[in-house]
């Protein structure tokens, strides 16, 4: 595989996540959701300061932490792309690992850039580390509601397969209480890099066969040894 088919592949996801992370943030209120299929798929706007999934890590400073991990992963992953493309592996494998890079890098854009050049973003109560969300439609106009490297990801995509149903009696611990199967809002970013791992490990003995080691040539020759060389 070329390395230019690699990079296509990056930017495309790129563009699309990113695409729509602005178009949800400036077209659609904090917590506002819009039913895209009957009520299974539904795009629900939230942003979160931490990991993939909406987890959290460690507040202001775990969220700086986390940033910069993301930075090195990234600068990381340009030279590992680079060297897997040139060692020719196989090229699903390249295209999961194009996957999860270019994952990573949309969720770092959010992180480095989306508290500089938007006007609203989430801010987190620090008495209760809770999410607190704003008012109003965000405006790409550069005033800023956070620092560099303080910017929160921003999150639509939500899959409730079943929503809201009451676990039966007897199950044990649950049993009574209301529950919803995949209940986590995430982005094409996290979709991405979802995808590319995955696929990794169903395939991996695809990706990672092993070759066959080459027996060793046996060299004939038309020369005659007299048996008086193989006497003592």
């Amino acid at each position: 595989m070329k390395l230019r088919t690699v990079v296509l592949v990056i930017l495309l996801v790129i563009f699309a996540d990113q695409a729509l992370k602005i178009w949800v943030k400036t077209s659609m209120y904090y917590g506002g959701h819009i039913t895209i299929f009957k009520d299974w798929f539904r795009l629900y706007f939230i942003e979160n300061a931490g990991m993939a999934w909406g987890w959290k890590f460690g507040g202001d400073f775990g969220k700086l932490a986390l940033t910069l991990f993301r930075l090195v992963a990234v600068i990381f992953g340009v030279f590992y792309i680079k060297s897997i493309v040139k060692k020719e592996y196989h090229r699903g494998f390249i295209i999961c690992v194009a996957l999860i890079f270019a994952g990573a890098l949309g969720n770092l854009i959010d992180s480095m850039f989306y508290g500089l050049i938007f006007d609203k973003g989430m801010t987190i109560d620090k008495l209760t580390g809770d999410n607190m969300g704003y008012v109003g439609l965000a405006t790409m106009n550069f005033k800023g509601y956070g620092s560099f490297l303080h910017g929160n990801v921003v999150d639509m995509l939500y899959v409730p397969i079943i929503e809201n149903k009451i676990m039966p009696g007897w199950v044990p611990f649950i049993g009574g209480q209301s529950f919803t199967f995949f209940s986590p809002i995430f982005n094409l970013a996290d979709a991405a890099i979802s995808v590319g791992v995955i696929a990794i490990l169903i395939f991996q003995k695809r990706f990672f066969k092993e070759v066959p080691a080459t027996a060793t040539p046996t060299v004939e020759t038309n020369a005659v040894e007299s048996d008086e060389k193989h006497v003592l």
